[in-house]
């Protein structure tokens, strides 16, 4: 099954190169619609809710699939459902592919007592993009090597 990413698992974010890069086979903007996106401290949490939530869906390839669950539920701190240490849980939701139609995926969303401190006081990321709320990398921003002139 694939998986629906929409922080720092999307393509091009830092956790997507550590994690992600060469298990993946395809990439795809996608759409996973009754939602929330909420700004957490340097990384997103989705939430059910009445908004629609930008994010990418992530086809693994198949020899790698056992192993990025694996690491993919290590980073987000799953441990099983419904174990009340979980920072997430890893759900099943129909995500919109635009062109494709809809697909069902895993999706990571905030775990019950982080949902619920999340709609008490959190702040919610308007439109549910996170790529354009977070702060800039500061990785892309440093100057190319090489010589410098005073």
């Amino acid at each position: 099954m694939p998986f629906f990413v929409y922080g720092t698992l999307r393509p091009g974010e830092h956790n997507h190169d550590r994690f992600v890069r060469g298990r993946d086979v395809r990439a795809q903007p996608a759409f996973l619609h009754g939602g929330a996106l909420y700004d957490g401290p340097g990384h997103p949490f989705a939430t059910d809710g009445d908004g629609t939530v930008r994010g990418t869906l992530l086809t693994a390839a198949p020899a790698e699939y056992p192993g990025l669950l694996v690491a993919l539920d290590r980073l987000e701190t799953y441990l099983g459902p419904g174990d009340p240490r979980n920072l997430y849980e890893r759900v099943v939701r129909p995500v919109e592919v635009p062109g494709y139609g809809t697909v069902r995926a895993w999706v990571y969303l905030a775990a019950p007592a982080v949902t619920r401190t999340l709609r008490a006081s959190g702040p919610r990321i308007p439109g549910g993009d996170w790529l354009s709320h977070r702060p800039p990398r500061t990785d892309r921003l440093l100057p190319p090597p090489g010589p410098r002139t005073p």
